[in-house]
């Protein structure tokens, strides 16, 4: 009975009726489309490809998001360069704190192989991933641990929030070249500025096949160069062979013979004997570099030429004693920087130059290889007491003009010099009067040019993420110039 009543009024009610249908057809379809999205939601939150919890994730400049995901050509070998410096300061510092609450690096899905701890090795091809627990718990994206503990371990914890020894040990050990090499070459640079016109050049040198089984084919050297107030330059030396030179490639203490750089809680101590024209001189110094303006490592590299570059004090200040002869000075809080360089200097030059100001430290560089047609890339790097507040590219630095350079007879030094750094829509320009230059001779197997190293004062100008950056101080700065 109920059956013939509802087929009489589907055919009596015609329209009604296949206005209901519709009805069920469609809530029927919206049905089916919101159990796909679940089932798809599913699957992806299962996806050991994709990172779960948080709600920015950072990847690569480029990098297609979908092809990493499903393993495509895109997604191979692919990683974040310098990604503790981003945890600890570019993302997770100071400067965003009101922003970013937490930053967690992690690893997802990589290919390993595993061997046998003993026995011939029969791979085992695994997916392994890597994060910080304490991190990843606090974006919700925690392991549901049923046996065990998962707890930050302190190699996590020196990943994520090191000492200050850790840091500077971290940024400023020393390293081992890949296959001996007579042009090899890895030193501490340090200068410091004791008067309007007083200042000093600190070097502590490793030099040749380093780390050769054979004493005779490397060593250390001391250079210490003095611009005495009266403007003459006094250059100081001391060459000592391998066996009395130690270095540690997890730290960034070195030894010369008497001389030494050793680091402790973020501190430096240095001590340095040379000798030069007849008078010996001794520098006892401690420098303490301002929180947070470093410059983390960078290294290019192809398969003959390898250049690394690290800052770990753009401004410091160092306190102690000098001593030339009998004659001593204190030295009290005097500005001072310090950087770390390493790699196959065979006909390499650059373009370097390095200053504080009252707001603002700048760093600025650029390496030619042999081949000076293919330069590395230029960068200019604005830091302030928050750490590196903007990383900008430019082409060309822009001499203007000639003055006397001290040094060489005849050499000559630029009066002036601008550059102009961009990224995006930032801007800044860089104008440097030259004050003081020093020249040396350099001879390499191509070329034969004039090192040039120079004080001046700067004046910066421009716009960095919408806010107008202006800032004026006094530098260090060096280039190389055809004889």
């Amino acid at each position: 009975m109920i059956g013939t009543l509802a087929f009489r009024h589907l055919l009596v009610r015609k329209l009604r009726s296949l206005f209901l249908l519709l009805g069920f057809a469609i809530g029927v379809g919206v049905m089916v489309v919101l159990l796909s999205v679940g089932e798809a939601m599913l699957d992806q939150s299962r996806d050991v490809s994709l990172v779960g919890g948080g709600e920015v994730t950072v990847l690569p400049q480029g990098i297609d998001v979908e092809a990493m995901r499903t393993g495509g050509l895109g997604g191979m070998y692919f990683t974040i360069e310098r990604a503790r410096f981003l945890t600890r300061q570019a993302l997770g510092g100071e400067r965003l704190r009101n922003v970013v609450r937490t930053v967690a690096p992690s690893i997802e899905g990589k290919l390993l192989y595993l061997c046998p701890a003993r026995g011939v090795c029969a791979p085992t091809a695994v997916r392994a991933g890597g994060e910080i627990p304490s991190r990843a718990a606090a974006l919700g994206a925690g392991l549901d641990v049923l046996e065990g503990r998962w707890a930050d371990s302190p190699a996590d914890s020196a990943y994520v929030a090191p000492t200050a020894r850790q840091l500077y040990d971290e940024l400023d050990r020393f390293h081992l070249p890949r296959t001996p090499d007579s042009t090899w070459g890895e030193w501490h640079y340090f200068n410091l500025v004791t008067g309007p016109d007083e200042w000093w050049y600190l070097t502590f040198l490793l030099g040749g096949e380093v780390g050769s089984t054979n004493p005779e084919r490397w060593g250390g050297r001391v250079l210490v160069t003095h611009r005495r107030p009266d403007g003459r330059h006094d250059r100081y030396t001391a060459d000592v062979p391998s066996p009395r030179v130690s270095f540690d490639t997890a730290r960034a203490d070195v030894a010369i013979g008497p001389s030494f750089v050793r680091q402790r809680d973020g501190r430096y101590t240095l001590h340095a004997e040379a000798a030069g024209d007849g008078r010996r001189v001794r520098l006892d110094l401690t420098l303490q570099p301002a929180p947070n303006r470093y410059f983390p490592p960078v290294e290019l590299r192809d398969d003959e030429f390898l250049s690394g570059y690290v800052v770990p004090a753009l401004a410091a200040t160092a306190s102690g004693r000098v001593c030339i002869a009998e004659r001593c000075q204190a030295v009290r809080e005097a500005p001072a920087y310090h950087d770390h360089n390493w790699g196959v200097w065979r006909d390499v030059t650059w373009e370097w130059g390095a200053a504080t100001g009252d707001h603002i430290s700048l760093l600025y560089g650029g390496v030619y290889g042999p081949d000076r047609s293919t330069p590395s890339p230029f960068f200019l790097t604005l830091a302030d007491s928050l750490g590196v507040r903007r990383v900008l590219r430019f082409d060309q630095i822009r001499y203007e003009g000639e003055r006397p350079a001290d040094g060489l007879t005849g050499a000559r030094a630029p009066r002036a010099f601008t550059l102009t750094g961009t990224w995006e829509t930032d801007t800044v320009t860089l104008s440097v009067a030259v004050e003081h230059a020093l020249a040396s001779e350099m001879q390499a197997a191509s070329f034969r040019r004039i090192f040039l190293q120079m004080r001046g004062r700067f004046e910066l100008d421009g716009t960095v993420q919408g806010e107008p950056v202006r800032d004026t101080g006094q530098g260090f700065f060096e280039t190389y110039v055809t004889r």
